[in-house]
């Protein structure tokens, strides 16, 4: 059977067993073909792969300059691999067991201020009243300021979204129920200007007769709904707009905006954790920093001696 035949099934079981999301197919399929494309280079086939052979495949990563986080990626995309030809007994050993991983220093999540999502969502909002501009503009306008107050209400992923269906937009509740990683279920919160804006948006939208097919944020794309890229774009504009460096503005650093103001005002990091669809706490544990000057200020703030004063 040949590497790329053991590459699909591999692909086939993340689907079937895992239920990986498309994005996550088409990451793992990258990674295994530039895998599979190094052992072809050496003459190797998947299944007689050796630890040396693994360790090459890295090497070969570092000399083309790829960042730690980047190969850290790649061989677990490999390991992975390696542990499915093993288990389903295609191969005869796991050659990736000793292998160990490159070592790289976790970064911080860029993180806005509260006065920078205020000036983003200000911009937004303007977008939607501004004198002069056609129907099609104030739409786009009104779809953008829907789309921050959402993400900074309720932290979702990209992915999740920009393929909110357009009941989202219609319901009552103070929560929204989300479909996230695994297709696992998760209640976010709604706060009444996400609500609010989510209803204009959605009014503009059945006005100018767009409101067609199931989703919020309906597009001309492969899905049906506007592409994380799409909205990465127009975010941008927005930021320009804002006065913030387009650099340090993307829908993640929202998300992540969403998480570390919780903790700052002092939600516990269990229920972050709950509320961003985190699997594993040692995920969410990235914002422990925030903690860490939370913990601060407090002791500042509140200790008796902390102002010098005997």
């Amino acid at each position: 059977m040949s590497g790329a035949r053991q590459a699909s099934l591999f692909l086939d079981m993340l689907a079937a067993e895992r239920g990986a999301s498309k994005n996550t197919l088409e990451a793992y399929q990258r990674d295994l073909d530039d895998y599979l494309a190094y052992l072809d280079e050496t003459g190797v086939r998947p299944d007689s792969a050796s630890a040396a052979t693994i360790r090459g495949f890295m090497a070969s990563l570092e000399e083309r300059g790829l960042k730690a986080s980047s190969a850290a990626r790649r061989l677990s995309a490999v390991r992975q691999f390696h542990k499915f030809l093993y288990v389903e007994g295609y191969a005869p050993a796991d050659p990736t067991a000793a292998v160990s991983a490159p070592k790289r220093g976790r970064a911080l999540p860029k993180v806005l201020s509260v006065d920078q999502v205020d000036r983003l969502l200000q911009v937004a909002h303007e977008g939607v009243s501004r004198p002069g501009a056609s129907p099609a503009e104030r739409l786009r306008a009104a779809r953008m300021a829907c789309l921050l107050e959402l993400l900074y209400a309720t932290g979702l992923r990209v992915s999740e979204l920009v393929s909110l269906p357009r009941s989202a937009a219609k319901t009552r509740e103070r929560f929204l129920v989300v479909r996230g990683k695994g297709a696992k279920e998760r209640l976010v919160p709604l706060t009444d200007a996400a609500r609010d804006a989510a209803r204009a948006y959605l009014a503009l939208l059945e006005e100018l007769g767009r409101a067609v097919g199931p989703w919020l944020f309906p597009a001309d794309s492969e899905t049906g709904h506007l592409t994380r890229q799409a909205f990465a774009r127009d975010l941008k504009a927005v930021a320009a707009g804002a006065g913030l460096r387009a650099n340090t503005i993307s829908p993640h650093v929202l998300r992540h905006a969403f998480a570390s103001h919780l903790l700052q005002n002092g939600a516990d990091l269990r229920v972050v954790q709950e509320l961003l669809g985190h699997s594993d706490i040692s995920t969410t544990q990235i914002y422990t920093h925030v903690l860490d000057e939370r913990l601060k200020s407090m002791v500042r703030d509140l200790h008796p001696l902390a102002s010098g004063e005997g």
